[in-house]
């Protein structure tokens, strides 16, 4: 069908002249265009909105006065942190009313460069979620660490002009941008000149380091974690992305700060969001619940999850139910609970009562497995020796990415090298270069994680996807570590030199080729041995917060293969304290 046909259907079926493919009766619509709910009938047909009114429909579906809401959009996410393909992702998604996702293969880029930005390009095209790529800016993503790519102008000028990229991804070098790196400039430039998106990446940036990010073009941030730095951001003409995923939990502070005046420029993302959080809690829908119970209003509520992010990043004619709009909606049980009963994408129904209409199959993984490269790696490399009893420790805060430094007393053996003491709860962490066979081992101490009696090792540590692993004996650890590498990479748990479980994840050491809820069954029992036999703090979630260990562009110290790292000044710093 062309074009101008599409348009002729639209007008004689908008002005009652031709029966609608289909039309939702007796529903009440939520109108995010002028913030007021519409009693009607909707009409569709070739995939948009005809109108709304009085319509008859070769198929009709009485809603019996239940909400009919734009398709939920994801502003913000990392496919990757599901731990399962693209394909699965949508099958989990969808059935809980995200219809479109602003995504950032920023994790497989990392791991696979090139190939990871294709491959995910390749398997959401024929998904019936809406998937949309910011390409990401930052591989590696900081010189202080090894990747397993390095993408540059250049490389990411080749899917710039994709159809479905709408951008550069999160910019997390952001003392770069505010110094005016060339290397960098030539990426913003690369997104500008091309009329297309720029998201960032400013966790603590303020003042007139805050004003030169915004001035290079930067317009959202998702790393807001307080009511100042949100109205900071917005005054600066951005838009703040409000997070809430399996780590970061940053949606019921920010919610304070979302006003009548500014709340169209607030968008909701996950950013990353583990199966059981998104098959339990759900996903948009679970951040429309919070933000009713938190007192915001409910139209206002579903304009944050739907028609902000679609003005922001530029998609026309997208969330919202208005004539000529894609016909993405879903009919809700009520505006409060928000229980998801269909999903309608492209005017056809793709999920009911939970789950999908249509079954899908993964795409070819080849281009994207045999990831974990290491060399050199033995039971020596895990020795920390010290000059002192005293030592920087990365202490962990509950429910936040953000750690603390802190100097404690610590437990040396006979060689000076760093043990577990049973009395401090003070536990070796270890990141292992995985990509290149360089044998970089970087080692620190962490607080705060709580485990007794094992080691956990993982090939997800943000953001160059190393090996990290932690535990209270070297034999454990050491132990973890080998078996994720004959696994090509996952998630290990050992105890007592012996390996009790592993989730194998073969896509990029990131993703599993199984279902949701088959990565989500694997999961649970690996948390209950987290929690009840390791004892873990109950107050993080046991493998993505190790996973952020690894990452520094978030403050204060982080850990990776090349030494325990200060994010405030960009530097190594010595794990003795003399």
């Amino acid at each position: 069908m062309t074009e101008r046909t599409h348009i002729t259907e639209l007008i004689e079926v908008a002005s009652g002249r031709r029966k609608a493919d289909l039309v939702i009766k007796h529903a009440r619509i939520v109108d995010v265009l002028n913030h007021k709910i519409i009693e009607g009938s909707l009409a569709i047909t070739g995939g948009r909105i005809a109108g709304i009114g009085a319509y008859e429909g070769h198929t009709e579906i009485d809603a019996h006065h239940k909400y009919l809401l734009p398709g939920l959009i994801d502003s913000h996410v990392h496919i990757e942190s599901a731990m399962t393909s693209p394909e699965s992702f949508a099958s989990a998604v969808v059935p809980r009313g995200t219809t479109t996702v602003i995504a950032d293969p920023h994790e497989i880029s990392n791991v696979c460069g090139l190939d990871g930005i294709q491959y995910m390009l390749d398997a959401t095209e024929q998904v019936p979620l809406r998937v949309f790529m910011m390409l990401p800016s930052c591989v590696p993503a900081t010189d202080f660490e090894h990747a397993g790519a390095v993408l540059g102008t250049e490389e990411l000028r080749q899917f710039m002009g994709h159809p479905r990229v709408l951008g550069l991804g999160e910019m997390m070098d952001y003392p770069a941008v505010v110094n005016g790196s060339d290397p960098v400039i030539d990426k913003l430039l690369l997104a500008l000149e091309a009329g297309k998106q720029i998201d960032g990446h400013s966790p603590m940036l303020e003042g007139r380091d805050l004003s030169a990010y915004a001035a290079a073009g930067i317009s959202t941030d998702h790393e807001c974690s307080t009511v100042d730095e949100m109205q900071d951001r917005i005054s600066r003409g951005m838009y703040v992305l409000i997070r809430e995923g399996s780590a970061a939990h940053n949606l019921s502070d920010l919610l304070r700060g979302v006003t009548e005046s500014n709340s169209r420029r607030c968008l909701f993302c996950t950013d990353d969001r583990q199966p059981e959080d998104i098959l339990k809690s759900g996903h948009i829908d679970n951040h429309l619940r919070l933000a009713v119970s938190h007192g915001i209003d409910p139209v206002t509520a579903v304009q944050m999850a739907t028609i902000n992010a679609a003005e922001c990043y530029g998609l026309k004619r997208t969330g919202a139910i208005a004539p000529g709009y894609a016909a993405d909606f879903v009919i809700a049980s009520d505006l409060e609970q928000f229980v998801i009963e269909q999903v309608f994408i492209n005017g056809k129904l793709e999920a009911a009562e939970g789950l999908m209409v249509h079954e899908m199959s993964n795409s070819n993984i080849q281009a994207v497995t045999d990831t974990v490269h290491v060399s050199g790696f033995t039971r020596e490399s895990l020795r920390l020796p010290l000059r002192s009893a005293l030592a920087r420790v990365i202490r962990i805060n509950a429910r936040s990415l953000v750690t603390e430094q802190a100097i404690r007393k610590v437990f040396r053996d006979e060689r000076g090298d760093f043990r577990h003491d049973d009395r401090l709860d003070l536990l070796k962490m270890v990141v292992v270069e995985r990509h290149k066979h360089t044998g970089n081992v970087g080692i620190g101490i962490v607080e705060n994680y709580h485990l007794t009696g094992g080691a956990i090792a993982t090939t997800i540590a943000h953001d160059s996807h190393n090996i990290i692993a932690i535990g209270d004996t070297d034999e454990d650890i050491f132990l973890a570590i080998e078996h994720l590498i004959s696994i090509s990479g996952g998630i290990t748990m050992v105890a007592g030199g012996k390996v009790l479980d592993a989730l194998p994840l073969p896509i990029a050491g990131l993703m599993s080729d199984q279902s949701a809820e088959y990565v989500d069954r694997k999961l649970q029992a690996m948390h209950e041995v987290a929690f009840e036999r390791f004892g873990i703090n109950r107050d993080i979630d046991p493998f993505m917060t190790l996973s952020f260990m690894a990452l520094p562009v978030i403050p204060e110290i982080k850990l990776t293969d090349m030494g325990l790292f200060d994010v405030r000044t960009f530097s190594f710093i010595d794990i003795s304290v003399d």
